[in-house]
C-alpha cells in the first residue's frame, strides 16, 4: 500500500482543527444570556478566545498523544533514543505563533474595551462641582432625556466604563445613582425621586449608572449584561450600557464585602418602553418626600438596631429603649 504523504496529512489535521476550533468556539454554551449591546461584543472576543485555545489544546495534545505511542519504548529495546540538541527553525516558529496571537488578542481586547466605553467614562460641565445641564434641556417622560439634550453623563475623572469615544459628549437617556452598602444596593432616580431596592430600565435606552459605596468596596456585576464595575468608597464610578432584552436578570456584588457578601443580590429589570412608562409613574405617585430602604448597621441606635429581634426573644420594647451599649 502507498503511503500517505506528510504534507497531505498535515493539511487534512490543520483543516479537521481548524474546523472543529471554529466550530466549539461558537457553540461552547459557556457564557449566561446576551442582555446588552455591550454583551455582544464581550461575547465575540471571548469566542475568539475560545477558538484560539481549543486550537492549541487540540495540536498540543494531539502532538503529546501521537508522541506517545509513535516513539514508545518496544518491547525489548533496551537502546538509546537519538540524541536531538534542538532545531532553531522550529523554536522559532513555535515562539512567534504565540507571539502573534498574544499580542493580536490584546489588540483586540483593547479595542473591545474602548467600544463599551472604558477609554472615556465621560465628562460634564461644572460650576464650583456642580453639575450643569445644557440650554434648553427637558426631561421626558419617565426620566428620559432627549437624545443628545440633558446634563452630561458623568463628572471629570470618573472610573468606571462609559459612552464610546464616538459619543463621549452625548447624554445618556436615563441617569441612575447607584449606592452599595453592606449588604444591598440602593437605586436612586434623581428625576422621580425614586428610591428602589431593583434597578428598572427600558429596553434600548442608553443608561448611565453613577456608582458609589458607603462603607467598604463592592463590585457591580450583571452577568447577562458582561459588564462589571466596583463601587469605591470616596471614588465615583459609572457604568453605562444598552439593555436589548427584555426580563429580570440578578445583580450580584463581586466583591468580598463582609461576612453576608454572598447575599448582597438584587436584580434589573429591563421592561418595555411602556411597561416602564407605567412603572415610573406609579412609582412617582407613591414616592414620599424621603424614603428609606434600608441603612447601614453603624448609622443605627442601639434601639433601631435590637428592636426587630425584640419580639422573636420575648424582649419587652421597653427593655430595648433603655439598653445604652458603650
Amino acid at each position: 500500500m502507498k503511503q500517505i504523504p506528510a504534507p497531505l496529512w498535515t493539511l487534512t489535521i490543520g483543516v479537521a482543527i481548524t474546523l472543529i476550533s471554529l466550530w466549539y468556539g461558537q457553540n461552547h454554551g459557556l457564557l449566561p444570556e446576551q442582555a446588552s449591546e455591550q454583551a455582544v461584543l464581550v461575547d465575540e472576543l471571548f469566542n475568539s478566545m475560545v477558538v484560539m485555545g481549543t486550537a492549541l489544546f487540540l495540536v498540543m495534545e494531539g502532538a503529546i498523544l501521537y508522541c506517545m505511542i509513535q516513539f514508545r519504548q518496544r518491547q525489548g529495546d533496551e537502546t538509546d533514543g537519538p540524541a536531538i540538541e534542538g532545531n532553531l527553525p522550529l523554536e522559532a516558529f513555535w515562539t512567534a505563533i504565540p507571539t502573534i496571537l498574544v499580542i493580536g488578542l490584546g489588540l483586540y481586547s483593547f479595542q473591545v474595551f474602548q467600544e463599551i466605553g472604558g477609554i472615556t467614562p465621560g465628562h460634564v460641565a461644572h460650576d464650583h462641582g456642580t453639575m450643569i445641564a445644557q440650554a434648553g434641556d427637558a426631561p421626558l417622560p419617565g426620566g428620559l432625556s432627549a437624545p443628545g439634550e440633558g446634563p452630561l453623563v458623568a463628572e471629570n475623572g470618573v472610573f468606571g466604563l462609559g459612552a464610546p469615544l464616538e459619543n463621549e459628549d452625548t447624554a445618556a437617556d436615563l441617569q441612575v445613582d447607584v449606592a452599595g452598602m453592606q449588604y444591598a444596593w440602593i437605586f436612586t432616580y434623581p428625576e422621580g425621586n425614586i428610591i428602589d431596592g431593583e434597578l428598572h430600565v427600558p429596553i434600548g435606552a442608553d443608561v448611565q449608572l453613577n456608582i458609589s459605596a458607603k462603607d467598604v468596596i463592592h463590585s457591580f456585576w450583571v452577568p447577562q449584561f458582561r459588564l462589571k464595575q466596583d463601587a469605591i468608597p470616596g471614588k465615583k464610578t459609572a457604568l453605562r450600557f444598552i439593555a436589548n432584552k427584555e426580563g429580570s436578570y440578578p445583580v450580584v456584588c463581586a466583591e468580598l464585602c463582609g461576612g453576608y457578601h454572598g447575599s448582597m443580590r438584587t436584580q434589573v429589570i429591563v421592561h418595555s418602553p411602556e411597561d416602564y412608562q407605567a412603572w415610573y409613574d406609579r412609582r412617582v405617585a407613591q414616592a414620599p418626600g424621603t424614603q428609606t430602604i434600608a441603612k447601614a448597621p453603624a448609622d443605627l441606635s442601639a434601639e433601631e438596631y435590637l428592636s426587630p429581634y425584640s419580639e422573636d426573644l420575648g424582649v419587652s420594647s421597653d427593655l430595648i429603649a433603655n439598653l445604652s451599649i458603650k
